[in-house]
């Protein structure tokens, strides 16, 4: 499905947002992931803990900003609302892969991230040896 341009729009803000919350050096400063995330901020993460706002910020700002960060891939988005983008994608960091599902929502002109989820799929697809995931496929 093509996207219109206002939709494409949308979803390359969003994705460029996502893409700057995975860079090691802007989650190593509390300012910059305050700017991307959206004062209602929610997320249950990989580990099964919810975060807020205030915690998640705790967590990024020990990041240290010379970590090389995940590997990304499959990232993919869909224009839910005129101001709610869904994104999903696929991280891949220590031989471990996790699927991961972003809300971004926009308020003003501004795209923040509003909820997102990480969920362990096992070991990294090169370390398993084994194909993507796909509909109707052996999993």
């Amino acid at each position: 499905m093509k996207l219109s341009d206002e939709e494409g729009r949308a979803v390359r803000a969003a994705m460029a947002g996502e893409l700057r919350l995975l860079d090691p050096a802007v989650r190593a400063s509390p300012e910059a992931v305050t700017e991307l995330l959206d004062p209602e901020f929610a997320e249950f993460g990989a580990s099964g803990r919810r975060y807020d706002r205030s915690s998640i910020l705790a967590v990024t700002s020990a990041v240290e900003d010379d970590d090389p960060g995940p590997d990304v891939s499959e990232l993919s988005g869909t224009l839910l609302a005129p101001d709610l983008v869904h994104l999903t994608y696929v991280t891949e960091r220590n031989g471990l892969m996790f699927r991961r599902s972003s809300l971004w929502r926009r308020t003003g002109e501004r795209w923040r991230l509003y909820f997102h989820q990480g969920t362990p799929a096992g070991p990294a697809r090169a370390a398993a040896g084994y194909p993507a995931d796909s509909p109707g496929g052996a999993a």
